[in-house]
């Protein structure tokens, strides 16, 4: 039977592993989403207002640049990523590429997804440290934390 399997997809090391598992551990016959989270910066790179501060306005156009080169390599970590589902056997109309701006928290982005018909979440741990995550927790943690009915399957 065929599932529907959601990966939280960045452009990290760990998010291409998240991947490479689902191509070698499930079955090719299964759809699969690489969801991608995006900042919403683009009213930042268009703002004109004189309450911005005199920095930020002589270092706006530089951040743009900045933004849209993040862009451009998320697009090319997403195109990696739907080639090695391909080569793993899965047909180009069981993987959908969604990216979304962020709405919410990515963590709340990503569960709000999976609310529309996924049977698993599969991630990558990011690497953030022991007390970062301790004070601040990680995407999977918070993902982990309030899931409901669904399975998750976080890869290291």
């Amino acid at each position: 039977m065929s599932q529907s399997i959601l990966i939280a997809f960045d452009d990290s090391k760990s998010a291409l592993r998240a991947v490479e598992v689902v191509a070698n551990q499930f079955r090719n016959d299964n759809r699969v989403t690489l969801f991608n989270v995006t900042m919403d910066t683009a009213a930042l790179c268009k703002m004109n207002s004189p309450e911005l501060t005199p920095y930020f306005k002589s270092q706006q156009k530089s951040f743009c640049l900045l933004e849209d080169k993040k862009k451009d390599l998320v697009g090319e970590a997403l195109t990696k990523a739907k080639d090695v589902l391909k080569q793993a056997g899965f047909s180009d109309d069981h993987i959908q590429i969604k990216i979304q701006t962020q709405k919410n928290s990515v963590a709340k982005d990503i569960l709000e997804e999976a609310e529309s018909d996924y049977d698993f979440i599969v991630m990558g741990r990011n690497s953030k440290s022991s007390v970062k995550k301790f004070f601040i927790g990680s995407t999977p943690l918070k993902v982990l934390n309030h899931a409901k009915d669904i399975s998750l399957l976080v890869v290291d």
